[in-house]
């Protein structure tokens, strides 16, 4: 099987301000997620949430804050799965929790060196 990793996006301004009912809520939903594709053999690495601030290094060895704010959307998290095909990958990213709140996982073959 090959690995895929899912990148979560979203813009953290537009996501709704949940109260902490809500939040546990929303985070059974991904926890119910992930044990989905875990209960079929396809999880490799449940991933993580990643906060909003962060720096940017350039090859010119600059350091710059980032992600770049002007970016609408940002990477909010992962998690890497395995499948046979991009369209098994794509497949297990349906029903993603993010999508319900207007973001986006994009799913990317990783090849190994």
């Amino acid at each position: 099987m090959k690995e895929f990793l899912l990148v979560f996006r979203a813009d953290y301004k537009a996501m709704p301000q949940l109260s902490p009912e809500e939040m546990q809520a929303n985070t059974q939903k991904w926890m119910n997620w992930v044990a989905g594709i875990a209960a079929k053999g396809n999880l490799a690495d449940r991933g993580n949430r990643l906060v909003p601030e962060g720096k940017v290094i350039s090859g010119n060895g600059v350091v710059s804050d980032g992600p770049y704010t002007e970016i609408k959307e940002a990477i909010l998290g992962y998690t890497m799965v395995k499948a046979e095909t991009l369209d098994e990958a794509v497949a297990l990213a349906d029903g993603c929790p993010i999508l319900f709140i207007g973001g986006t996982v994009e799913v990317r073959e990783i090849n190994p060196m």
